[in-house]
């Protein structure tokens, strides 16, 4: 039976990067027994990047075209309820350690609220655990009691200046460790945080959302992270061979690289001279085993944070959802962070463990059909015993944690990118296009990926022939009929997923009716 409920996003998680996935490089041991013990979904996907618009597509269950979060600093409307609120319905307060990355609908706020200048508030229906924003100064209390020395906040990013190294020469800018260790990163400050909450609860139900800050940039690791990946090992980045073939495919992709080719700062790391899109070879080696030590770190933590579950008896009844809002391009298309319509950005782990041994059918399965982050808000309170919200786009995933196969299911994967920038307009003067012209849509099945532009030209790739997304079959006649369909197919997703909140009320003379099916027919869309 559940009792508790341990909600955890890894920020910018690649999907791949699970070992129990058969990851080149990456180790995540602890990570891998919780796959074991729980149902791995291996095609899962965001809805939309960057990070509040994706959280807000966790939280309500609702694509970006519902919820219409289109940036980080686009407010969520009020009239939507969310995972939180729902829980409260069942008698959860949920608690939030770490971040939801919310910003508040304006009709909530005074005029002179605080509130208006940050998108870092909190969901609502969350109560607050330990709030760790962009600039941490609760960890920087906590590492000052340990002795370490911390900036001020106006200097708070130098807390990731790597400490230099002898041999830093020979592994790159990203190799060198900060002033903090293994056990006094982010992630350990908020998991202890967390079991100490745990531990206040005494027998009480308890509904925790833990959302982890790593392994997003600043690409810097403490020991033993820093040097546990060879960067002659690591996996090199999928691209075209040069930047200028890249910039080729696509007027999106021109945009965004000439942008980057131009900044100081491209990755998010200290020291980052030398670090944008033509860096070196040696330095991106070493960035990408950085990355993959970041990862390591949280694998670590998430493994204390089992360990102390265990001992305290409560994995018998803890439902345990491990996932995160969006991947990282990590150089693949010369990109960086989190953005655009390649599947780096949008492909993330999924791994759920239910509690009690009806589930005991699915234990150790991979499933491979095409599952969305806006599914995670159905099935946590599926399994609680709660009513799905109509709003809500995605699907419980209930059926494939019992062991099913046979599921009537969706046949691919779909994802929004909106690159509108109210403060500086440069995509809108650059590409010539309005803000709501600056918009994306992605379908991708096992066979082709469509990207539908509002007013930039479409792409289609085989991704049988061409998983790396290189070779754009949008103009070539051969695969017109291709690129129609998917566009039908796109079209059909978009009307069938509309906005429904009244859609099912009917007012006629004998009073009014109302019918709402919340699997809105065919799931196979």
């Amino acid at each position: 039976m559940i009792k508790n409920v341990l909600l955890i996003t890894a920020d910018q998680w690649r999907g791949s990067c699970l070992s129990a996935l058969g990851h080149p490089v990456v180790k995540t041991p602890n990570l891998d027994r919780l796959a074991s013990e729980g149902v791995t979904f291996t095609r899962h996907y965001s809805q939309a990047t960057p990070c509040s618009p994706s959280r807000a597509s966790i939280h309500t269950g609702m694509y970006q075209h519902n919820h219409r979060v289109c940036r980080n600093g686009t407010p969520l409307h009020r009239r939507f309820t969310n995972l939180a609120l729902e829980a409260c319905k069942l008698n959860y307060d949920p608690t939030l350690f770490g971040y939801t990355d919310t910003a508040l609908d304006p009709a909530t706020l005074d005029d002179n609220s605080p509130d208006f200048r940050s998108y870092e508030t909190v969901l609502p229906g969350y109560s607050t655990g330990e709030l760790l924003t962009e600039v941490p100064l609760n960890w920087f209390d906590w590492l000052a009691e340990q002795g370490v020395s911390v900036p001020d906040a106006s200097d708070f990013h130098s807390i990731y200046t790597p400490l230099k190294q002898a041999d830093e020469a020979d592994r790159g800018a990203t190799y060198g460790v900060p002033c903090y260790s293994a056990e006094q990163t982010e992630t350990a400050f908020l998991r202890l945080q967390a079991q100490d909450y745990i531990t206040r609860q005494s027998s009480n139900p308890w509904f925790i959302h833990l959302s982890w800050i790593k392994p997003h940039p600043p690409f810097v690791a403490p020991e033993p992270y820093n040097s546990m990946y060879d960067p002659a090992d690591v996996d090199m980045p999928v691209r075209h061979e040069s930047i200028e073939q890249e910039m080729a495919q696509h007027p999106y992709v021109d945009f965004y690289l000439q942008n980057a080719l131009s900044q100081e700062k491209y990755w998010n790391v200290i020291d980052d001279k030398g670090l944008g899109p033509d860096m070196s070879e040696k330095e991106l080696r070493q960035l990408r085993a950085t990355y993959y030590g970041l990862m390591s770190e949280v694998d670590a933590q998430f493994g204390e944070l089992y360990a102390f579950l265990k001992e305290q008896g409560l994995l018998e009844n803890t439902l345990i959802v491990f996932s995160s809002d969006h991947g990282e391009q990590l150089g693949d298309h010369y990109l960086s962070d989190k953005q655009g319509f390649f599947d780096q950005s949008y492909h993330i782990p999924l791994i759920i463990r239910a509690p009690g041994h009806e589930w005991d059918a699915g234990r150790g399965q991979q499933v491979d059909r095409f599952t969305e982050n806006i599914d995670i808000m159905p099935t946590v309170l599926d399994l609680l015993g709660g009513d799905i919200p109509l709003q809500c786009d995605g699907y419980s995933l209930k059926a494939f944690l019992e062991g099913q196969t046979n599921v009537n299911w969706r046949s691919a994967a779909h994802w929004e990118h909106d690159f509108r920038d109210i403060v500086t307009g440069e995509p809108e003067s650059q590409l010539g296009l309005n803000l709501d012209e600056c918009s994306l849509a992605v379908i991708r099945d096992e066979k082709y990926k469509y990207v539908h532009f509002n007013q930039l030209p479409p792409l289609l790739f085989d991704m049988q022939a061409d998983p790396g997304e290189l070779n754009n079959l949008a103009d070539n006649p051969d695969y017109a009929q291709v690129a129609l369909k998917y566009a039908q197919q796109m079209l059909s997703w978009r009307m069938n997923s509309n906005e429904r909140t009244l859609t099912g009320w009917h007012y006629h003379p004998e009073g009014p009716s109302y019918r709402a099916d919340h699997q809105r027919g065919n799931l196979k869309r």
